[in-house]
């Protein structure tokens, strides 16, 4: 009988001592040219817990994986999608982000409704926002 390995979440905050990095925890990256801005943007408007800031990052909670804002001189925005949430009530978790001051951006020819939230053909519903640094992000349905 093979025994199964324990995740970091689940052995107290040590990584699983496994060589496939498909059983171990992953890290998201995002940058940033200003931490005051960013982690008020994180931490306030998206309501993500701040973990911990050290001069090179600011660390926060995305329910479980960690995201590591670092800064940088100047950031190289991507042009798809770089993190998303994949939420329960679409136009409710819209709704409330709009009121905290998320604008959700708009695309020529997507056939977005009036809230910024696109039907994709399988279904899913996806809005996309920025933060600060241009970044883009997205919460989806599916």
């Amino acid at each position: 009988m093979v025994k199964q390995r324990k995740t970091r979440s689940e052995s107290k905050g040590k990584p699983a001592e496994s060589s496939l990095l498909g059983k171990t925890d992953a890290i998201t990256f995002l940058a940033t040219t200003d931490f005051a801005r960013a982690k008020a943007f994180f931490g306030g408007v998206l309501d993500l817990k701040l973990i911990d800031e050290d001069g090179f990052a600011i660390v926060f909670d995305l329910n479980g994986i960690m995201l590591r804002v670092v800064k940088v001189q100047k950031v190289i925005v991507a042009s798809y999608t770089v993190l998303g949430w994949h939420v329960k009530n679409m136009p409710d978790t819209v709704k409330k982000l709009t009121v905290a001051g998320v604008k959700f951006e708009r695309y020529d020819g997507f056939g977005q409704d009036k809230n910024g939230i696109w039907t994709a053909p399988g279904g899913t519903r996806v809005a996309w926002f920025k933060d600060p640094d241009g970044n883009l992000l997205s919460v989806s349905d599916q």
